[in-house]
């Protein structure tokens, strides 16, 4: 049966409509993808030419500049300096043998360089760039660049290396950075790749370490396109690496220059604080090194050197020594004894030269006693036997408990290698640690500094700033981070009596103002910069009785390691303070002999802001001082480049 022609014509119409809609959207796609296939082949044709050859093209990572460290004053202390360096990618070389070999005409390479290399290359991914040889000279580098047709998978290189400018006077404060260990790595829970970067430096001890994630900054990376034998034909893109955050410390370079001097030739340690915010100005600790040694990679020598000094210059005696602080220990017991109301301001002691208790002699330090004491003359004079009255009144846990309040046994947040907690002892903590009951004994030893107590420079340095304020003084040795201020504070009241602490610091003040006081002798003279102190002396060794019977040795008369240590605590100006001093000298004998002269200069120096005038001392004293300071071995702050450059 035939269709009318009406149907047919709209079949017709319908098909051919279909067949319009049809051909247009594969027209469009075939558009669309001969523009793709321009794109592709012509556009990005170099680009995909490389990567069809996937050996050609190499990322790299680019080491971020580390931050840099600045004292409170923005001088520079720890900075980064040009390193000429070359290296090798194992993936763009066959032979490493040949090319190490041929390097070896152009550069100093001993055998030993070379076997490192290779372990080296072993153990690292084919792709990461291995340091063959830094610290360069121009013309070493130069020579490199010149055959670098004919040392495939060699590239010289511009880096950064880290610099100490002030040399040893922050070996103990910043530390020191060096190059990424297996045993670093085996520590550290960090999957960031720049520590798989061979000879990659990291903060090994002090500042350096503890601010590391800081101080590190962030990797960028570069595109390169090698040739066959592996070298760099060109750059094809790149990310900026991101340096790490600049750092500023509260350290003043002036007076830790001036610490560290005077200290020379002890084995000593020196923490000077700002009493009403915290700040640590100087953290100095003798003898000391230079941190730039361990950076360049420190000789046999060298390193024996220190670890064979019997003065321990590696250690840090100003936050890692744990020393009895003997005497300047007392004004805690007096405090505990005042606050619990078991002794009056006036109210005497006497002191014979020695006291029996329990079946045991206690002995003063004046072998003929000091007759009657108050409490200021206690402080005065030290008598040991006015302290051994006050424990057994008192007793180890209210002592413990007043010491703590002042800042003993408490390790301080700062960021430092191995910061001491010292030790403040209770009877739980010898049963516990010793398996032995507590005796009274332990208490008549804790209340002069002996026996179990311990404490640090940086904590005897905390216990007499908040003497001196009545508040609890936090140290604080990080002033901003990438130019974000750390906040001070002068701390809470201490919930200890103004009665109580007047008490305590008429004492100290006596000892170094008044005539018969144990530092007497290192006094200020300047009305404006007079020090309140206390002096200590704590014993390393036991005195038996037949050494009292007919005398005891005199420091002077023993062997260094046998000798008592010397300290020295106070702060200055005693009627507005503002900065307190901690001193203490290993096996120096008196307190008031080694450790007083000590402070007197540091606290001056840090009341001047510079080397202390002769007139600031006992015009008696000045053709000795004025010896003493010419000798110091002082260096300028101007010699180091101030922020914002380069060492």
């Amino acid at each position: 049966m035939r269709r009318p022609p009406k149907d047919t014509e709209e079949s017709v119409k319908l098909i051919t409509r279909r067949s319009l809609v049809l051909g247009t959207g594969m027209t469009a796609f075939a558009g669309v993808l001969g523009l793709r296939m321009r794109h592709l082949q012509v556009d990005q044709a170099d680009q995909f030419r490389l990567l069809a050859e996937e050996n050609r093209i190499n990322i790299r990572l680019l080491p971020p500049a580390r931050g840099e460290i600045f004292d409170r004053n923005g001088l520079l202390i720890a900075g980064n300096e040009q390193n000429y360096r070359v290296v090798m990618v194992r993936d763009e070389v066959d032979d490493p043998d040949k090319v190490l070999e041929d390097l070896s005409n152009l550069i100093p390479l001993s055998p030993d360089d070379i076997a490192r290399v290779k372990q080296e290359l072993a153990k690292r991914s084919r792709l990461v760039p291995v340091t063959i040889a830094d610290r360069l000279t121009w013309e070493d580098l130069s020579q490199v660049a010149v055959n670098a047709p004919a040392l495939p998978g060699i590239t010289p290189e511009f880096g950064l290396s880290r610099a100490y400018p002030r040399l040893d006077d922050y070996a103990h404060v910043i530390g020191y950075v060096g190059p990424v260990s297996d045993y670093d790595l085996s520590k550290i829970d960090d999957k960031d790749p720049l520590l798989q970067i061979p000879k990659f430096q990291i903060g090994k001890t002090g500042a350096e370490a503890k601010l590391e994630r800081d101080l590190r900054g962030k990797a960028g990376t570069k595109r390169v396109e090698v040739n066959a034998y592996g070298r760099v034909m060109r750059e094809l893109g790149r990310d900026e690496s991101t340096k790490g955050s600049d750092v500023q410390l509260t350290v003043d370079t002036r007076l830790q220059n001036f610490v560290q001097a005077r200290l020379a030739g002890e084995s000593a340690a020196v923490v000077v604080i700002d009493v009403n915010n915290g700040d640590l100005l100087s953290i100095g600790s003798a003898p000391a090194f230079d941190p730039n040694l361990f950076v360049r990679g420190i000789s046999v020598a060298d390193y024996n050197g220190l670890t064979q000094n019997k003065y321990r210059p590696l250690a840090n005696k100003a936050v890692q020594g744990a020393y009895p602080p003997g005497s300047t220990y007392k004004m805690v017991t007096a405090l505990a004894a005042l606050e619990m109301g078991v002794v009056g301001p006036e109210e005497t002691v006497w002191c014979g030269g020695h006291t029996e208790v329990a079946g045991r002699r206690f002995h003063c330090w004046k072998r003929g006693g000091h007759g009657h004491m108050n409490l200021r003359e206690s402080i005065k004079y030290s008598c040991d036997l006015y302290y051994y009255e006050l424990a057994q009144r008192v007793g180890v846990e209210k002592m413990s408990e007043m010491a703590r309040k002042l800042g003993l046994g408490e390790r301080h947040d700062i960021p430092m290698s191995a910061v001491s907690k010292g030790l403040i002892p209770t009877k739980a903590w010898k049963r516990a640690n010793r398996g032995e009951d507590w005796v009274i004994g332990d208490s008549l030893n804790a209340a002069i500094g002996q026996g179990f107590v311990l404490a640090t420079p940086l904590q005897l340095a905390v216990m007499t700033a908040r003497i001196a304020t009545g508040r609890s003084v936090k140290p604080r040795l990080i002033n901003a981070i990438a130019g974000e201020e750390f906040p001070s504070s002068a701390g809470e009241p201490l919930g200890i009596s103004t009665s109580a602490l007047n008490q305590a610091r008429g004492g100290m003040i006596a000892v170094s103002n008044e005539r018969r006081g144990t530092a007497y002798s290192t006094r200020i003279a300047e009305d404006a910069f007079r020090m309140a102190g206390k002096t200590g002396t704590s014993q390393v060794r036991n005195i038996t009785k037949a050494e009292r019977a007919r005398g005891v040795f005199r420091n002077a008369d023993l062997p260094w390691e046998r000798r008592d240590h010397a300290l020295f605590v106070g702060y200055a100006p005693f009627d507005k303070p503002k900065y307190a001093v901690s001193v203490v000298v290993e096996h120096g004998g008196g307190g008031s002999t080694a450790a007083a002269p000590i402070a007197r200069d540091v606290i001056l120096a840090a009341q001047y802001g510079g080397v202390p005038p002769l007139a600031a001392y006992p015009e008696s004293q000045h053709g000795r001082i004025s010896t003493a300071l010419e000798e110091l071995n002082l260096r300028d702050p101007a010699d180091t480049p101030p922020k914002g450059t380069r060492a």
